[in-house]
């Protein structure tokens, strides 16, 4: 959830100022007086960008402001025009989705009728991105602690990194919780002039999509949650859970292999070969055949099939790669973890945000064995979920208490259907916290699973892209609250 890509792009330009005095429009966050200037963007021409100045902090609002940066993709028919359709994949600059991905990813029909809007969460791209130095994210040691003295370790490395991150980006990294980029969706729904807005979330922008439930169900017109995240999970739950969700992905992963003769790995027991393997990686003798002086972990291992096989998912990939690694014949290269160049001074990290949004306690190193003890026995083959233990003890570990601890959802009464879509074999977001969330949100709430494997369901069958697009479109909710879209 916390290892979405993140891409840079052109200047934005125009900018409006929210002004705390101002009348608001019912239920709303922010003025409704200002517009957003527009300008045509930089890399895309056929999409408008923009900046909307918000509070950097909504419990001051007439303190600090910083530039949200917006873009606009305006509806191909204006005579049909719906109204707007803000979108939220992943957490990531929702600028640079709108002037790429977004016209092939929606359908032509959401695409005419829907003004489809995107902003750069605080903290991200162009909306005062959180700032830390390379150096110290390229000292980061594997979140696998084995006594209590590499424990220690990563305390001190979280404070280190925490407390650098503070000083480069400044007051904001103290505001970066998903209840804040909720509001500052409200300020977009505002100073667009609109009434109410439609919102399509994936993934981790599925959160601030939960909390704008939450807050402002009477500016909501729809609400499509594609591969949910459930905010209500304590620590072992969270963490158990995660390792569940990664074990039924790489069993769906292994059932393909027994089916499918394209798998390189066909005819063959492959949860016993990935076992061997594993085995390998403990011993310190399991060396990458593609690039030389690599010895994989355990840790490592599970991080390339979560990764690299089975978020896409990418089964031949994962097959080729598993056969390589046992044969030590030549293959496909893995999946090694991203650092910055020797150029680079200064990144983004996602753990200031992150770690708002989640109370996660591991406070010595005998808890966290305790939990790693919990996932392996739910998860005796993949034994953890690498990118949920890499955030979890992150987040435990770092020295800020979160302003946004989890809780369970409690949206008013009379909110507008919600409309959930999710894998059944997701490793990232398993279909169980769809399931979850659909049980807080109540009768309103109706589930579509996609009966297949991999993260994010929209584009994944005709039937799911047509169970969202009729609810966003015409307000057409499944009778039956949950339905199967096949593979």
């Amino acid at each position: 959830m916390v290892g979405f890509a993140r891409m840079l792009g052109a200047v934005l330009t125009g900018t409006v100022l929210v002004l705390p005095g101002s009348s608001a429009l019912p239920g709303s966050s922010a003025a409704a007086g200002p517009v957003i200037a527009w300008a045509p963007c930089a890399a895309n021409r056929a999409v408008e960008c923009g900046v909307l100045h918000v509070p950097v902090d909504w419990g001051r609002p007439s303190g600090a402001t910083f530039g949200l940066a917006v873009a606009r993709l305006k509806a191909a028919e204006p005579g049909r025009r719906i109204g707007v359709l803000a979108v939220n994949v992943g957490g990531g600059p929702g600028t640079d989705f709108v002037q790429g991905e977004a016209s092939s990813y929606f359908s032509k029909e959401i695409l005419a009728r829907f003004d489809v809007v995107g902003f750069d969460p605080r903290g991200v791209g162009r909306s005062s991105p959180v700032r830390c130095s390379a150096d110290i994210v390229r000292r980061e040691p594997l979140p696998t602690p084995r006594d209590q003295a590499d424990f220690d370790r990563l305390r001190a490395y979280a404070a280190e990194l925490a407390a650098d991150c503070r000083r480069r980006t400044g007051p904001m990294a103290d505001h970066l919780d998903a209840v804040s980029v909720a509001r500052d969706l409200d300020a977009v729904r505002a100073a667009l002039g609109e009434r109410t807005i439609s919102y399509h979330g994936v993934s981790a922008g599925t959160l601030p999509g939960q909390h704008y439930a939450e807050l402002f169900a009477r500016n909501l017109r729809a609400m499509s949650l594609d591969s949910v995240l459930d905010h209500s999970l304590p620590i072992s739950r969270f963490l158990v859970s995660q390792a569940a969700n990664a074990e039924d992905a790489f069993l769906a992963f292994a059932r393909w292999c027994a089916r499918d003769r394209a798998c390189a790995l066909h005819g063959r027991n492959v949860p016993r070969v990935w076992d061997g393997l594993m085995a390998r990686a403990d011993r310190g003798t399991l060396r990458d055949p593609a690039l030389a002086g690599r010895v994989l972990s355990a840790y490592d291992l599970a991080t390339e099939a979560h990764l690299g096989g089975l978020m896409g998912p990418d089964y031949s990939w994962l097959a080729e790669r598993i056969a390589s690694l046992e044969s030590g014949r030549p293959g496909p290269r893995g999946v090694v973890r991203g650092q910055p160049g020797p150029e680079v001074r200064e990144i983004e990290h996602p753990a200031p945000a992150a770690c708002q949004d989640w109370r996660l306690t591991i406070p010595d190193h005998r808890r966290f064995a305790a939990h790693a003890a919990k996932m392996r026995r739910v998860a005796p083959h993949m034994r953890t979920q690498p990118d949920t233990q890499a955030f979890a003890l992150t987040c435990a570990l770092w020295p800020v208490e979160p302003r946004n601890p989890q809780h369970r959802l409690k949206v008013p009464a009379g909110t507008p259907p919600i409309l959930l879509v999710n894998a059944r074999h997701d490793p990232a977001t398993g279909h169980a916290w769809a399931v979850g969330v659909r049980r807080q949100l109540g009768r309103g709430a109706a589930l579509v699973t996609y009966e297949g494997a991999g993260h994010g369901a929209y584009q994944r069958t005709a039937c799911t892209r047509r169970a969202v697009d009729d609810y966003l479109l015409r307000l057409r909710v499944p009778a039956e609250r949950r339905v199967t879209c096949g593979r």
